[in-house]
């Protein structure tokens, strides 16, 4: 009887706790939300309740003052490029370090530089890379961009996706090598087909990252053309710093695509990283 009611207090207070970290979210992405859909008017009056008048013309005059379409491109351009020379980069290094397995001093370098990768702060060099990526005419391209990203993104996805394919059972590439199966082949029909979890989940963290990244795209690309959704936002609120209703419906449009994103994609996301967090 005693144990059913320490079970039942230690259940309450564990619940109070995960209520109000999950309402220190909610609760601002909800404001935000209201503020959207406001007069601007109202703001002053009511900042932190429901509307009491609804303004759905917010998003259309920020999406046109923006130039969300094009932003919104640019945004995808950056995504899609990124998942293109990373994930596969990042896949073929964790399935040599997870099942190929090389000997000597490769594998503990590969690991320092991951390491390296995911313990430094991108700002040390920011300022040389900026002069170098001058000097190859890399500034001010999508190209440049997708090169930094990829690095960045790397260690971790290639750590995330050794993790995974570290639980493969070994036998079917054991016996995928008696049938004269070379290493690419190893890859791409028996690890990829079985991996293929860790590698959304790892394609849907690199996708957010360089979504929401701000501090490389607002120093390397300087044109308005082909800048993307963070520092147009950024530009965005300096242009209009009092109509806060326009800010917040700019900001929402920013985080809807990958908010929808994650919440269709959730299950394998969340398999993707517990499957692989239980042997490394």
């Amino acid at each position: 009887m005693q144990f059913t009611f320490h079970r039942k207090r230690n259940a309450f207070f564990n619940h109070l706790i995960l209520i109000t970290l999950s309402l220190t979210i909610v609760l601002p992405l909800a404001i935000l939300f209201f503020n959207s859909i406001k007069p601007q008017a109202e703001l002053g009056i009511n900042p932190l309740g429901f509307p009491s008048e609804i303004r759905w013309m917010n998003y259309y005059d920020a999406f046109i003052n923006g130039n969300y379409a094009r932003v919104f491109l640019n945004s995808s351009i950056l995504v899609f490029g990124t998942l293109l020379v990373c994930i596969p980069l990042s896949g073929l290094a964790a399935f040599s370090l997870s099942i190929l397995n090389p000997r000597g001093k490769s594998t503990a370098i590969v690991g320092i530089y991951l390491l390296v990768g995911l313990s430094i702060p991108a700002q040390l060099y920011i300022l040389p890379l900026f002069i170098m990526w001058k000097f190859i005419h890399l500034n001010n391209t999508y190209l440049g961009l997708i090169i930094i990203y990829s690095a960045l993104n790397s260690p971790f996805a290639v750590f995330l996706i050794r993790s995974y394919m570290l639980q493969l059972p070994k036998e079917l590439f054991e016996a995928a090598k008696i049938e004269g199966a070379n290493n690419l082949q190893l890859f791409t029909k028996i690890a990829l087909p079985l991996s293929w979890p860790v590698f959304l989940t790892a394609s849907l963290v690199v996708g957010l990252a360089v979504w929401n990244e701000f501090l490389f795209a607002i120093t390397f690309i300087y044109d308005d053309s082909i800048k993307p959704m963070a520092s147009i936002l950024f530009s965005f609120s300096s242009r209009f710093n009092r109509d806060y209703s326009l800010i917040s419906a700019a900001a929402v449009m920013m985080a809807l695509p990958m908010a929808i994103l994650f919440l269709l994609f959730q299950r394998h996301f969340i398999a993707g990283l517990t499957n692989g967090s239980s042997k490394g």
